[in-house]
């Protein structure tokens, strides 16, 4: 199996111990590049690339870091993935401006990033609007309508996506986010898309009162990714766990033997994606190699 990381590093993009000069410096000189070797130096590949580091990092993906990428990729066997933006970015949303916005947004990233080959870019095909809607109490029947418009919505704006990009459908996953597991996975069928599943949204309840290895059985045919973190059950009433996912392995209710197990009978040759820390990605890697010391051959 493959187990990769995400560029997204907390501690490596807001450092700490500097003065403000200092840090303005240190982040106008990062090398998303540079970060992604770093990365690659502790055993993890792929390397998951953050669309949204250029929010408020713009030399991320510039002409310049994207040919170190490339150079990396073709010396040391690295691969990528790409996570497109999701903040501040809407594709589902009714408000036509915004949405239009947003997958022009989502083209630009896609289309600096060729080059590159990704094994697949991940996409939130809705975003905090529709999950806004998600958690309102409404009747039942107002919910339902609204959240088909933002499934009405996505798709539309993957249609654009895929038509103006050219990438392969299935190059394209989108992710287990706050929204219905159901409308999400529908969406995936419709366009014939690839799913990331995310394990930790699932087990907090984001992806509403699904469990997880139904979840995995629903998607497994269309399953490109898997976003690797662990987190506590919320069981089936959809009682929602914010803040609860993205801890390391072995410290949520995530069954990662069975998990493996699943996979490994599947044939499954994705990326695995730790959304966690270095630290807590080693530490992760170190519950595998207890329990599951083959996964790591």
């Amino acid at each position: 199996m493959r187990f990769g990381i995400i560029t997204m590093q907390r501690e490596t993009l807001i450092p700490s111990g500097m003065s403000m000069p200092e840090a303005m410096t240190y982040i106008a000189t990062l090398d998303h590049a540079d970060l992604a070797r770093q990365l690659h130096s502790h055993g993890f590949n792929p390397i998951e690339l953050g669309g949204d580091m250029e929010l408020f990092l713009p030399q991320s993906f510039d002409p310049p870091t994207i040919e170190r990428l490339a150079r990396l990729k073709a010396g040391s066997g690295l691969t990528y993935t790409v996570h497109l933006p999701l903040w501040s970015v809407e594709p589902s949303t009714p408000l036509a401006p915004v949405r239009k916005g947003s997958v022009a947004a989502l083209i630009e990233t896609i289309q600096r990033t060729l080059v590159l080959e990704p094994e697949v870019y991940v996409l939130h095909a809705t975003g905090s609007l529709a999950a806004e809607f998600y958690r309102m109490n409404l009747p039942d029947l107002a919910k339902a309508l609204i959240l088909r418009q933002f499934q009405n919505n996505a798709r539309q704006s993957l249609q654009t996506i895929l038509a103006e990009t050219g990438i392969p459908s299935r190059q394209l996953a989108v992710e287990t986010v706050e929204f219905p597991f159901d409308l999400t996975l529908e969406l995936a069928e419709q366009l014939d898309l690839s799913v990331c599943l995310d394990t930790g949204h699932v087990l907090v309840g984001f992806s509403g009162p699904v469990e997880l290895f139904e979840a995995l059985e629903r998607c497994l045919h269309r399953l490109s990714e898997i976003h690797l973190h662990d987190g506590p059950w919320q069981g089936p009433q959809r009682h929602i766990g914010y803040g609860k996912d993205h801890q390391p392995l072995g410290t949520g209710d995530l069954d990662v033997a069975r998990l493996l197990d699943r996979l490994t009978e599947a044939q499954f040759d994705g990326p695995i994606i730790f959304e966690l820390t270095v630290p807590q990605a080693l530490a992760s890697l170190e519950v595998i190699r207890a329990i599951r010391p083959q996964a790591l051959a």
